[in-house]
């Protein structure tokens, strides 16, 4: 039976994966569900070419399922396309969403695959500290939420940084801290499990009405320890 770990791309899908892999479900294959919708309410969608990489920098079978079709019908049948024919654990990072629990849990339940989802039901704070004291290299690239201003785009998720977001939700308008309602979303270029790290050339910022989005332009992984300059 195969662990499958859904995989977007950002800190949430990867440090559920993470923790499976070290309470003895070990990850076998990491799936990720490209949308055709970009504002998708099911599906991370920034940057999901680049999870290709971060499989083979945790050195991990990696399978990318497209969806043909828009809207949630299209978006749930995807999904239990691509679980189905096996019976092993399913892995997801849902933190607070009932919109994706609901129907992660019932395509699961459909193909009588279990559902191990770490971080449900935890303090979203409580989270993001874990992730970046896991050593998670954690990149901001997309911004939603008007507390969320373009400089932040590219931004490394520290301890320094989720203090400052805090504080925003305090003084200009309340979002969920872990960005589980779509506040905002990022992207995992280094971890201690992987074996190389995600670089760019340069990124492209693309903002709309109320978003900004980070683009890295020629990534492609490179060897730790190498000493380069992101460029924006």
């Amino acid at each position: 039976m195969t662990v499958t770990a859904l995989l977007s791309g950002g800190k949430d899908s990867l440090y559920s994966a993470y923790l499976a892999d070290a309470q003895a479900r070990e990850v076998e294959e990491l799936l990720t569900i490209h949308p055709s919708d970009p504002d998708s309410y099911l599906y991370h969608t920034p940057n999901l070419e680049l999870v290709a990489l971060q499989a083979r920098a945790w050195g991990k079978r990696h399978r990318t399922v497209r969806i043909a079709g828009s809207g949630e019908k299209a978006e749930e049948w995807a999904l239990k396309e691509a679980l189905s024919g096996d019976h092993g654990w399913v892995i997801a990072g849902a933190i607070a969403s009932s919109y994706q629990w609901s129907r992660l849990s019932r395509v699961c339940f459909e193909l009588g695959r279990p559902l191990f989802t770490p971080l449900w039901g935890k303090d979203p704070e409580r989270v993001v500290r874990e992730e970046i004291a896991a050593g998670l290299d954690i990149r901001l690239i997309h911004l939603a939420a008007e507390p969320l201003t373009p400089e932040l785009a590219g931004r490394r998720l520290d301890e320094a940084l989720l203090s400052e977001l805090l504080r925003r939700s305090r003084t200009v308008r309340p979002l969920h801290v872990a960005g589980e309602g779509g506040e905002y979303e990022t992207l995992v270029v280094d971890a201690p499990f992987f074996r190389e790290r995600i670089v760019w050339d340069r990124a492209e910022l693309t903002r709309g009405t109320s978003t900004t989005r980070f683009e890295p332009v020629g990534a492609r992984l490179e060897p730790k320890g190498a000493v380069r300059t992101e460029q924006v």
